[in-house]
């Protein structure tokens, strides 16, 4: 499926001290994917094709994985009318214990320019939200490495 060009992106980047095989196995369990007021479901496993349902107040939508490099980058397009909105993880190395989480956001498709005031909001709520991934993550490494 071809992908049209994005008519709005955002990309940010975070260092996180666990390992990259550690900060994989728990980022793809979507039962840790806390961002309330959001609840996620996904049909398992967590591979290319899998469908992930996310609930909000009033609202469901509905999200394919596109594209799955194990251990390193995944691609989920969330479906919208006439527009895709495009979540592209990557996961890159940097020690052995500290991993760069990179998600670049892209909004593509017939009706996206209309969505770009709404999408442009991201721009500020991603980085929290990748901060509070992050802290998890490393909250989940450390109790698995003392206990």
């Amino acid at each position: 499926m071809s992908i049209p060009a994005p008519v709005w992106q955002f990309r940010h980047s975070v260092s996180c001290l666990a390992p990259q095989d550690f900060l994989w196995v728990y980022w793809t369990n979507v039962a840790n994917w806390d961002d309330p007021p959001a609840s996620f479901q996904i049909e398992e496993p967590f591979a290319a094709g899998t469908e992930i349902t996310t609930n909000l107040p009033g609202q469901t939508l509905h999200s394919v994985i596109r594209q799955v490099s194990e251990g390193r980058e995944a691609i989920i397009d969330l479906q919208l009318p006439d527009a895709i909105f495009t979540f592209h993880w990557t996961l890159e190395c940097l020690t052995d214990n500290q991993t760069r989480i990179t998600q670049h956001l892209q909004l593509s498709g017939v009706a996206a320019a209309s969505l770009v005031e709404q999408a442009s909001v991201l721009e500020q709520t991603t980085p929290d939200g990748m901060k509070k991934l992050v802290a998890a993550i490393e909250r989940a490494y450390r109790q698995r490495m003392f206990a």
